[in-house]
C-alpha cells in the first residue's frame, strides 16, 4: 500500500472520521494535516535511521510495537495517544513545538488541539512503516532506503494529473522532501510547503502561500 494509499483510502477517512469526533475539528483539516504530518515523520525516522543506534532502536520498536495491525482496527488510535505522543517526542525531539505551531498556524487547528491529533495519528504512521518494512523483509541497514523509497513512489503518484486537493497538498509536501536538502526536514517540509521561510527558527508570523493557500482552497478560509 502507498502512503498516498494509506492516506486517502479507508485507513485515512476512518482516523479522520474518528479524530472528528473526538476534537470537533473538520475532517477534511484532519486529513489535510494527516497529508503533511505522516510524509514530515517519515523524514525524520530517515534522518534518524542514519545513526546506526537510531536504526536498530527504530528497527526494535517497529518490530515490537508497529506490526500494522492498527490498520485494520483504527479505533486502537484513541486508546493509544500516549505512545503516540512519546513517538512525537521522539522523533521531533526539540522541534516538536516548532512544528506543531507551524502547523496549527496553517491547518487552522488550534494549537491546544494539534498535539493531541497528532498522538492520535502517530501510532498509525508507525504502523504503516511497520507494516511496509515486514513486506518488504528489511532490516535495520534497509530502513533508510525503505523510508525514502514510500517518500519517492508517493511523490511520484502525488504529480499524477489529478483534481484532487489533497493530491496538491502531498505534491508540495512531497516535492519539498525531494528537492535539494538542507539536512533538516522540518526546513525541507514545512519551510517549503508551507510557502514560509520560518519554519525553522520558531517564527509564529502566518505563512502565505504554500500549504495555507492549498488549505484555502479546500476549507474556502
Amino acid at each position: 500500500m502507498s502512503l498516498i494509499d494509506l492516506l486517502t483510502g479507508n485507513t485515512g477517512n476512518q482516523v479522520a472520521d474518528q479524530a472528528e469526533s473526538k476534537f470537533g475539528i473538520s475532517r477534511n483539516q484532519i486529513i489535510a494535516l494527516l497529508a503533511v504530518a505522516a510524509p514530515l515523520i517519515i523524514s525524520y525516522l530517515r534522518k534518524k535511521s542514519q545513526d546506526t543506534k537510531e536504526a536498530e532502536a527504530l528497527n526494535n520498536a517497529l518490530d515490537k510495537d508497529h506490526d500494522g495491525s492498527i490498520l485494520d482496527d483504527v479505533s486502537q488510535a484513541d486508546a493509544r495517544q500516549d505512545e503516540g505522543n512519546s513517538i512525537l517526542s521522539h522523533v521531533f525531539g526539540n522541534d516538536k513545538q516548532n512544528v506543531e505551531n507551524q502547523l496549527s498556524q496553517n491547518t487552522g487547528i488550534s494549537i491546544d488541539k494539534i498535539g493531541p491529533i497528532l498522538a492520535m495519528l502517530a501510532p498509525v504512521i508507525m504502523g504503516y512503516i511497520g507494516k511496509e518494512k515486514q513486506q518488504n523483509n528489511v532490516g535495520a541497514g534497509g530502513l533508510g532506503d525503505l523510508l525514502g523509497g514510500i517518500l519517492g513512489n508517493a511523490s511520484n503518484q502525488a504529480q499524477e494529473p489529478q483534481s484532487s486537493p489533497l493530491n496538491d497538498i502531498l505534491g508540495s509536501v512531497l516535492g519539498g522532501g525531494n528537492s535539494q536538502s538542507s539536512g533538516n526536514p522540518l526546513n525541507d517540509i514545512l519551510g517549503n510547503v508551507l510557502g514560509g521561510h520560518n519554519a525553522g527558527n520558531g517564527n509564529s508570523k502566518q505563512q502565505s502561500g504554500g500549504l495555507g493557500d492549498l488549505l484555502g482552497g479546500i476549507f474556502g478560509k
